[in-house]
């Protein structure tokens, strides 16, 4: 009998070995997206593992253990841990050493023989670290977002990990939110074709690629909209504003072959994300056919307890077992409770089975079935000049200018005092999720300035952003006066934004404003560069300022950037993912809000400050705005301005009225009226006039990046169809109505040339 069962045994692992071959020649030339062909392949493979799996060893394969990257050793523990397989993944494994050992006793000595994933959070940036990804956003360059994940995966691979926890999806809609730093914006349509190429980026033309890692597409669903900007928090999100704005990013991820997807920490109308059956069964999982492993955020599956959704830690097992998640990461409620619930009938087993067939899925499309070691011949090379320049060029086009007086570009011969608590902050530059960025390779201001032979004095003036001392103002003033021209590095520190790191105000914080005020009482023309993990609100400063450049935190190549730019080898090339509030008290805001019963308009408005005093009490304005900053954001969504000027004219459509299997060509011709060659971002924008629930003011619909030479003109061409204007309305159906629709084409969401169509059925 004992022969007889060890024959079987070897025939199917021999039949595994026979699978993974074909599978691992089907993949190799495959994109991300799996053919049927492939498919049928996986799933014979995925059957013959699990078929030779115990309920323990299935049980294993959904733990995501976390470990501290700072770890000098590796635990008898969780060494053991892995020989019994008790681990499917593990989180935060950095050395390489332990990445080997223990990827040698998951292969060689646990139970079923299946490899490990090695996961780490690579958000923008491994080594080589480029701005943020709302930073990254702002270049709205789908190249500059996917060659920046490119290198971040080809860097990573080559210590072991092949799973990244980027890139994150969330709209987000309120400056207040510590990870907006993390967000491709405010806008559903340039998150989905950002969020494309960072999957593009990071998984490569093949997962088993060794040189591509598994992108996870995060936090399913609607993070961004947690009340007051606090992490963590309550999101109340009707069905139609989550298909219709929440949820096309994932969309666009799972189109392009994403192979994971995080669930977020955020409850949904009252149902935590991770315990959620209506958005990971029907919605991920049956309606948008997703076949890969949906993983917990860090303890997220028991923080349903505080949440109060589950009693204890089993029930909050229960909970996202029967909604459908397939790993935890950290948390232990599967690893200790799933057994028992099985048993008591409360989760059933196939439902088990799915978990352990979608976490098998990608561990051999990641190839790791057939090559589980890193590869020792993948030389990284990080800080590669490649990479450096790459770097240097995304915070170049990342890079937004928000006010020029005529200051900028400075020339050659200009005395600068380069000022600021972020004139040389090497490790905050790079900003937050920087867990593997070296402080020591990052170029500053103040290097790059030293670098170029800038004929400048550097006055340190603040520690550091937060700094509220005001002993060096009088020094700080007495050293400017050779200057012609103050460069003011400001901003926030990076521990300021990221995760858990919510502000109730976005002022500059510290004395930083008070340093301004103080300076411009000097005379000398002050450049305000901002570097900071959100929108820092300046209405205070503005007029205290020549110029404003936001760099958000631009990596570590931000200073070269920054230095180029400021003397006009280059142009600031970002426009803003988001809209930019003039005080806090106005978020959230975003440009593609509903226009009310009562729009406000120019016209109509009254500021608090013109009404006067002892005036009879009536509804001031009849409109809906605040009496103190109005109604209009102090930057538009899309605004940017460059080193010429752009001018639009000529707007034409190919028809008035079209049918829905008719395209609609919006064409508009744009000219460079300036003085030097320049990029204009050329946007188009729609509204649906009447629907059948409201409607946006507008929506972004595309948009075309147009280089022109002084004086040259060219035709932009945009094209419309039936398809681009559907929505989900309040009973759930997905589609174009007909009736009046108004378009724009211009620089940003508050601007632009405008006519108008028909839709008609």
């Amino acid at each position: 009998m004992m022969i007889l069962e060890n024959l079987k045994y070897l025939n199917t692992i021999l039949m595994r070995y026979y699978l993974i071959i074909i599978a691992s020649a089907l993949m190799s030339c495959s994109q991300s997206k799996v053919s049927t062909k492939e498919s049928n392949v996986e799933e014979k493979f995925i059957d013959s593992v699990l078929a030779t799996m115990s309920i323990d060893d299935k049980i294993g394969q959904t733990n995501l253990r976390g470990t501290s990257s700072r770890a000098k050793t590796l635990s008898d523990e969780l060494k053991e841990d892995v020989r019994q397989g008790k681990v499917g993944a593990l989180l935060n494994v950095m050395k390489v050493e332990f990445v080997d050992e223990l990827q040698k006793i998951a292969v060689e000595e646990s139970p079923s023989k299946v490899p490990l994933i090695f996961g780490r959070d690579v958000i923008h940036g491994f080594k080589t670290i480029f701005p943020i990804p709302i930073g990254l956003a702002a270049s709205w360059d789908t190249d500059v977002a996917k060659s920046s994940s490119r290198i971040a995966a080809i860097e990573a691979s080559s210590v072991g990990i092949r799973w990244t926890f980027a890139p994150m999806l969330d709209i987000a809609r309120d400056s207040r939110w510590g990870r907006i730093a993390e967000s491709p914006g405010e806008d559903p349509y340039l998150a989905s074709i950002l969020g494309k190429a960072y999957i593009e980026g990071f998984q490569g033309d093949s997962l088993n690629n060794p040189t591509s890692i598994a992108a996870c597409a995060k936090h399913y669903i609607g993070y961004g909209a947690v009340i007051g900007g606090r992490d963590y928090n309550t999101t109340i999100i009707p069905e139609p504003l989550l298909r219709n704005v929440y949820l096309p990013p994932f969309q666009s991820a799972l189109d392009a072959g994403v192979a994971t997807v995080m669930t977020s920490f955020n409850e949904i109308n009252g149902i935590p994300a991770t315990g959620n059956e209506f958005l990971l069964k029907q919605v991920l999982r049956d309606e948008l056919k997703f076949d890969g492993l949906v993983v917990s955020d860090w303890d997220s599956v028991v923080e349903m307890i505080a949440h109060g959704y589950a009693k204890d830690e089993k029930q909050a097992g229960e909970q996202a077992a029967n909604a459908g998640m397939d790993m935890e990461m950290t948390s232990r409620a599967y690893e200790h409770h799933l057994k028992d619930l099985i048993k008591e009938g409360k989760v059933a087993e196939h439902q088990l089975d799915e978990f352990v067939k979608n976490i098998l899925r990608i561990k051999l499309r990641l190839g790791l079935f057939e090559t589980p070691y890193r590869d020792k011949n993948n030389e990284a090379n990080f800080y590669k000049e490649t990479h450096l320049a790459a770097a240097k060029e995304a915070a170049i086009k990342s890079s937004v200018l928000l006010k020029n007086s005529d200051i900028l570009p400075l020339s050659s011969a200009t005395k600068v005092a380069l000022i600021g608590p972020l004139a040389d902050a090497p490790l905050d530059q790079m900003g937050t999720w920087t867990f593997d960025g070296e402080k020591e390779h990052s170029i500053t201001p103040l290097k790059a300035f030293k670098a170029a032979n800038i004929n400048f004095k550097y006055i340190r003036a603040l520690t550091h952003s937060r700094d509220k001392s005001k002993k060096q103002f009088q020094k700080v003033i007495n050293d400017v006066k050779g200057s012609d021209v103050i460069v003011f590095v400001a901003g926030e520190e990076a521990i300021l934004s990221g995760e858990a790191h919510s502000r109730a105000t976005i002022d500059l914080p510290g004395a930083q404003e008070d340093l301004i005020k103080v300076l411009s009482k000097t005379g000398k023309p002050i450049v305000l560069v901002i570097m900071a993990g959100r929108p820092i609100t300046i209405t205070k400063i503005i007029d205290d300022v020549d110029a404003v450049l936001m760099s958000w935190h631009p990596g570590t190549m931000g200073g070269a950037a920054l230095q180029e730019i400021i003397y006009g080898l280059r142009e600031p090339e970002g426009r803003l993912p988001l809209s930019w509030p003039k005080e806090a008290g106005q978020l959230p805001y975003f440009y593609n809000h509903k226009s009310t019963g009562r729009p406000a308009n120019k016209k109509d408005y009254v500021a608090m400050y013109d009404i006067p005093v002892g005036a009879w009490q009536s509804s001031l304005g009849n409109d809906s705005h605040y009496l103190d900053i109005g109604y209009t954001p102090h930057f538009p969504f899309g605004f940017g301005l460059g080193y010429t000027d752009f001018e639009y004219d000529n707007l034409q459509i190919s028809k008035d009225t079209i049918g829905f299997n008719e395209i609609l060509n919006v064409k508009v011709s744009v000219t460079n009226v300036g003085e030097r060659t320049g990029k204009e971002i050329v946007q188009f924008y729609t509204q649906d006039v009447v629907g059948s629930i409201t409607r946006p003011v507008r929506e972004l619909k595309g948009f075309q990046h147009v280089n022109l030479n002084v004086g040259e003109t060219k035709e932009v061409t945009f094209k419309v169809s039936a398809e681009q204007l559907k929505f989900t309305n309040h009973k759930k159906i997905h589609a174009a109505e007909a009736g009046d629709f108004n378009i724009w084409v211009g620089p940003d969401a508050e601007s632009g040339l405008k006519d108008t169509f028909y839709l008609k059925k």
